[in-house]
């Protein structure tokens, strides 16, 4: 009786099935890498890290004998002081609120509808559109920031077409009102209740927190959206232009109109690109400097002061580098949890019994005519 013999097969990982030898070599390839993300990246931040919980001046080693720990007191400087520090800092995190929800809804709506325009079979010279939509985002911010400066100017060219349509505009960068006061200011109100302006958050009343961005602020919105549009729009055409034409062929046989068709059909099918999209934008938005740094320094009246350029001026300006690391990692945190609170809206959820009844079909009853 003849006996057969198998092939011995290659030793593999018992938990992850990768062939011996395999794990070793994919360790050897990316050890440089890691070598340079470790030496350049973590180390810096964990050093800050350091630096936000001790005394530090700036001179000399971080972690030399004359620099003290101090635990959480260049937090609680920035954040429940009653000095100029936490004042600062409020009137920062207003200004990067405002912008942050002004910026991120309006440049995803404005990117998905560039995605839609430039997507369409109908258009001609798509090309042509998605390089013109998406050249604002590989300029220099630097130089838009120096545009936008000109183009802003009391007497600069905005100014000159709303002259011409009969409107009186105003000088964008030294303008410090919030545009929801001027609004309320518009129709008589001009001073908030005693439960707004007698309670505080941060060092501002929260009838200040309600001024809404500045003038000057509201120009640099204008500018973020105007440079990362482009950038959301190529994100949103790869998905849609991975959506099957036979999908809409469906919902258009089932009679739905094309608002349907967007709604039900496509908008839920972007949902990896939409969730893509508003991390890179609630990101971007919170860690806006260039535009500060070149532009503005916080004027006027520091009402286009933000957290990252307010992390710099501490630390590089003030030599206070403690307060300056501390703010940088309490906008860390904020991004984390701003992050984690957006995956939990976008989570995928099971369908409810109401609707899946809607696509059961009924059963046939038993026994049926002969």
């Amino acid at each position: 009786m003849a006996t057969t013999t198998t092939a011995p097969r290659r030793a593999r990982s018992p938990r992850s099935g990768i062939r011996r030898g395999e794990a070793a070599a994919g360790w050897i390839f990316t050890l440089p890498v890691i070598l340079i993300l470790g030496v350049f990246l973590l180390i810096p931040v964990l050093m800050a890290l350091w630096v936000s919980f001790s005394d530090w001046s700036g001179r000399g080693s971080p972690f030399s004998a004359s620099v003290n720990l101090v635990g959480f007191q260049n937090y609680a400087a920035v954040t429940t002081g009653d000095g100029l520090a936490t004042r600062d800092f409020g009137t920062a995190m207003r200004n990067n609120a405002w912008y942050v929800l002004l910026v991120v809804p309006l440049q995803t709506a404005l990117s998905l509808f560039l995605a839609v325009l430039v997507n369409g079979a109908v258009l001609r010279g798509r090309g042509l559109f998605r390089t013109a939509f998406y050249f604002p985002s590989v300029t220099a911010t630097v130089a838009i920031m120096v545009l936008w400066l000109f183009l802003f100017n009391a007497v600069g060219p905005v100014n000159a077409i709303l002259a011409a349509l009969g409107i009186d505009g105003p000088n964008w960068w030294a303008d410090p009102s919030g545009i929801v006061h001027d609004a309320l200011a518009a129709v008589g109100i001009t001073e908030g209740p005693a439960a707004l302006t007698d309670n505080d958050f941060l060092g501002l009343s929260w009838w200040d927190w309600l001024a809404g961005p500045s003038v000057a602020m509201s120009a640099i919105i204008l500018m973020g959206i105007f440079t990362t549009s482009g950038t959301f729009m190529l994100l949103f055409l790869a998905a849609l232009q991975n959506i099957g034409p036979e999908i809409q062929e469906a919902a258009m046989v089932d009679g739905a109109n094309a608002w349907q068709r967007f709604w039900r059909v496509t908008l839920p099918q972007l949902k990896p690109a939409l969730f893509t999209v508003l991390t890179l934008g609630l990101i971007g938005c919170w860690q806006v400097f260039d535009q500060i740094y070149t532009g503005t320094q916080g004027a006027p009246g520091k009402t286009t002061l933000t957290p990252a350029y307010l992390s710099y001026d501490a630390g590089f300006l003030d030599q206070h580098w403690g307060q300056g690391a501390a703010i940088a990692f309490i906008l860390f945190a904020i991004i984390v949890l701003f992050t984690i609170f957006q995956r939990w809206v976008l989570r995928e959820r099971p369908v409810s019994r109401r609707r899946a009844r809607q696509y059961q079909v009924p059963s046939r009853p038993k026994g049926g005519a002969s």
